[in-house]
């Protein structure tokens, strides 16, 4: 009768804790797996933002070894090389910087295409529009930034030129200008796809906040 009742009671606490772990792991919503996903996304891109700050002072800190070489004369040569290299240098920090921003928002791509599916899974026709919209944003999002990317590394290889050039005593004033003015072209193509991609980085956050609100969800940023 003990092992009989023993028994009884080791399949009763059995019953309970298969009750309890079947509570635990029962299946997540659609909105709650779309909110994982997008707050997950911000984690992917707190990288991205950490190079921020140090890539901004580094393109000031450059500019100003810039202008210390187009102050100085040709007598000054020694010194010319000096900071030459010393930017050459900073684009490579730069370059680096660059290179974890764009790691970064590789990472957060593979996230947030995890939302593929589940954008259209939602009762609510409203949340599902809402969600596809936002969807697109931010696909768009990381084009940008690929061509971001691209025109960024461009700059950095012609700014990298354009101090070797300033360490050739022989080289011909022309060939100086027409560099500077290559740079300004490429810094303007900089500009564009800069501008593009912190518009759709904003149109992304005002369409993620609507989708949070319809979904009766808070943002974690």
């Amino acid at each position: 009768m003990f092992l009989k009742g023993n028994r009884r009671y080791l399949l009763s606490i059995l019953a309970i804790i298969i009750f309890i772990i079947s509570g635990c792991t029962e299946k997540k919503t659609s909105v709650e797996k779309m909110y994982d996903i997008l707050e997950g996304v911000v984690a992917k891109e707190k990288a991205f933002e950490e190079q921020q700050d140090p890539l901004v002072n580094l393109e000031i800190e450059e500019k100003e070894l810039y202008d210390q070489i187009i102050d100085l004369g040709i007598k000054e040569y020694d010194q010319i090389v000096k900071l030459s290299d010393e930017a050459i240098l900073l684009t490579e920090k730069r370059k680096n910087h660059m290179e974890k921003e764009t790691e970064s928002l590789n990472e957060s791509e593979k996230e947030f295409k995890k939302a593929t599916k589940i954008k259209d899974e939602f009762e609510d026709p409203e949340l599902t529009k809402t969600a596809n919209e936002l969807y697109d944003i931010m696909m768009q999002r990381y084009q940008a930034h690929e061509w971001l990317y691209k025109e960024y590394s461009d700059a950095l290889k012609y700014d990298k030129e354009l101090y070797e050039m300033f360490k050739n005593k022989n080289l011909p004033l022309e060939n100086l200008e027409a560099q500077v003015n290559k740079l300004n072209g490429q810094y303007k193509q900089v500009s564009d796809a800069n501008e593009k991609f912190n518009m759709l980085t904003e149109q992304y956050n005002d369409k993620k906040l609507s989708f949070y609100k319809k979904a009766g969800l808070k943002s974690s940023k």
